[in-house]
């Protein structure tokens, strides 16, 4: 497949025509504010990489939302399903994994505190968080919040506070994925928010099989809920993935994700029908849609244990290969 390149600086921003062109001048600012906020909320968001690329016209058997998807027996790494594995999209905070990974294999001292400061405001989406500049945190808790509430700013912090700074730790993250064999992989910053962070679902997947072994994270990433002390306030965060809530899941390690760019993204380690699976799902329609297709794949499993992946090998489809980028 012939690499596809798809800039997004050559789409068009939608304009709303103004409501009532007869419409008296004299209509006061407030009111023309007003109708100029709710052109704004209508606006839909820019279309992700694999919708400009066409994977979503694609079907599966399924009736994945996702464009891109695999799971894996992690046990026998047979592959059971597949949809554009071999397709290389922004990956938004699933980032984050590699993030935490990092941390946790330094094995710096985790009651540490580190301050939140300027540098670690998102200046790439303008994103908003509850640390404030000047809050204070252990290592352990920002890596708590990163990994399980994908915190922004908790992971940025933990990346520039690492010896040698945030471009030692950012040339760390993309050698840490050539050694496990995540060869289309890219990483430019340690919380996802930039597009140039990219992936394959195949790379993912490796990513995946080895953090489970990592008990820090298998028990961060799946916590429900974690509370800290902020000042004289206490907050209150929560797991980014509904389902380590659902008592169907068994699930042991997972990283949840979205920027317009790369859509609605989830990867996970879960035993389903007795296998320990691996799956990934990269630009999912809306918001629900991530979670419908894990649900749709762990019926799938459970209503045929031995089901298969009917389709060729992975390592025979390897010039398959889509790159989408800007």
């Amino acid at each position: 497949m012939a690499l596809a390149m798809l800039p997004l600086a050559g789409l068009a921003q939608q304009k709303a025509a103004q409501p009532g062109a007869a419409a008296s001048q004299k209509a006061t600012k407030p009111v023309l504010g007003k109708r100029a906020h709710a052109r704004a909320a209508a606006v839909k968001p820019l279309p992700s990489y694999g919708q400009l690329a066409g994977l979503h016209a694609g079907r599966d058997s399924l009736q994945l939302k996702s464009s891109v998807a695999l799971v894996v027996d992690q046990d026998t790494k047979e592959v059971l399903f597949s949809k554009n594995e071999q397709a290389v999209l922004p990956i938004a905070s699933l980032t984050k994994l590699m993030t935490g990974l990092l941390i946790s294999e330094a094995h710096l001292p985790m009651e540490e505190p580190i301050t939140i400061t300027q540098a670690d405001v998102d200046t790439e989406k303008g994103s908003t968080s509850r640390l404030a500049v000047g809050t204070e945190l252990s290592r352990g808790e920002l890596l708590h919040l990163a990994l399980m509430s994908s915190e922004n700013r908790a992971a940025h912090a933990l990346g520039r506070t690492y010896p040698g700074g945030l471009t030692a730790f950012i040339s760390l993250m993309n050698a840490r994925a050539r050694m496990i064999g995540m060869n289309d992989t890219v990483y430019v910053e340690p919380t996802g928010l930039s597009s140039k962070n990219q992936s394959s679902a195949t790379d993912l997947a490796t990513l995946v099989n080895v953090a489970y072994g990592d008990a820090t994270l298998r028990e961060l990433s799946t916590s429900g809920s974690h509370q800290v002390a902020v000042g004289k306030r206490t907050l209150q965060f929560n797991n980014t993935n509904r389902l380590v809530k659902n008592p169907a899941w068994d699930i042991g390690l997972q990283k949840t994700g979205y920027i317009s760019e790369a859509g609605q993204c989830l990867v996970m380690q879960a035993r389903v029908a007795g296998r320990k699976l691996i799956m990934v799902f990269l630009d999912s329609a809306g918001k629900l849609t991530r979670i419908a297709d894990a649900e749709r794949v762990r019926k799938w499993i459970e209503n045929n244990p031995q089901a298969r992946f009917k389709g060729a090998p992975l390592a025979s489809r390897a010039s398959d290969r889509l790159i989408v980028s800007n």
